[in-house]
């Protein structure tokens, strides 16, 4: 069993980061497993070096260690871009060059990952990409190819239940999702996350109800380039007291700022309700 906690460096861990940390560790913990740190720093825009290194002071003095070396997937450019041009040989990508604005005015409907893309670029050809293009997956193509027997494992619930994902499900919810960011080139959230997930063999992937309704694309990443799919476990999240989520764009809290205040890692705990 292994599973990972793999916060992005793009600001300071808050209270809801604890949560997540400390019930991957649990988990591990419980099922006889290992819990691994990785970096997800592919945001080149956003990630800052000095918020890496407050990551591992942050997790080290909530009491938790992890196996070095730690991926960071900023060092893993040319494997995400090996994956773009298998699925750009295979005509299931293709270049984008709208905005959000365009996309918004063409009456997008909003889904489980923003707007829901209405495939104005479609027709485009992966060859004629240029580099500052987004680049997108032709979901269509994708589950005309993979088939509609699309299912994962949920555990977070106590209860393993097996989740059904329908093609309707998807198109409506999901629509074509980035795989490469406009302007940057950098590689989107979903494509390197399920890459690493394989490449590390993680069996368990514990992460925040917030991310429950994109796993269904996740699945649909990892069936189309073989990849195993992993048990979930979608854990309840950490709100304010407006009952809104604790966000880094929100600045919410930092860790830090509670340990320079004097707050130990028991009152973090006691804080957000964590037992383990």
């Amino acid at each position: 069993m292994i599973t990972r906690f793999a916060p992005s460096p793009t600001g300071p861990l808050h209270l809801g980061h604890a949560f997540s940390a400390l019930t991957v560790w649990k988990v591990a913990r419980n099922l006889g497993g290992t819990a691994l740190l990785r970096i997800e720093d592919t945001d080149s825009s956003r990630a800052r070096p000095e918020h890496e290194a407050a990551i591992y002071t942050d997790l080290a003095w909530l009491g938790l260690d992890w196996p070095a070396p730690v991926r960071r997937q900023s060092a893993h450019l040319d494997e995400y871009r090996a994956v773009l041009d298998r699925l750009g040989q295979d005509g299931l990508i293709y270049p984008c060059a709208c905005t959000r604005r365009q996309i918004i005015d063409a009456g997008a409907p909003l889904g489980a990952d923003g707007f829901v893309y209405p495939g104005t670029c479609r027709h485009r050809s992966f060859a004629d990409a240029d580099p500052t293009d987004a680049l997108r997956l032709n979901l269509r193509a994708v589950l005309d190819r993979i088939g509609s027997d699309l299912s994962y494992r949920e555990t977070g619930s106590g209860t393993a239940v097996t989740v059904k994902i329908t093609h309707d499900q998807l198109l409506r919810q999901i629509g074509d999702p980035v795989l490469r960011r406009k302007d940057t080139g950098d590689p989107a959230y979903h494509l390197a996350c399920v890459h690493d997930d394989a490449l590390q063999k993680i069996t368990h992937v514990v992460r925040g109800m917030d991310l429950r309704d994109l796993t269904p694309l996740h699945v649909v990443l990892q069936r189309l380039l073989g990849y195993p799919t992993p048990v979930y476990y979608h854990h309840g999240l950490i709100t304010d007291a407006g009952g809104k989520r604790l966000a880094k764009i929100d600045k919410s809290k930092a860790l830090s700022k509670y340990r320079a205040e004097g707050v130990s890692p028991a009152d973090i705990k006691q804080m957000i309700g964590f037992v383990g």
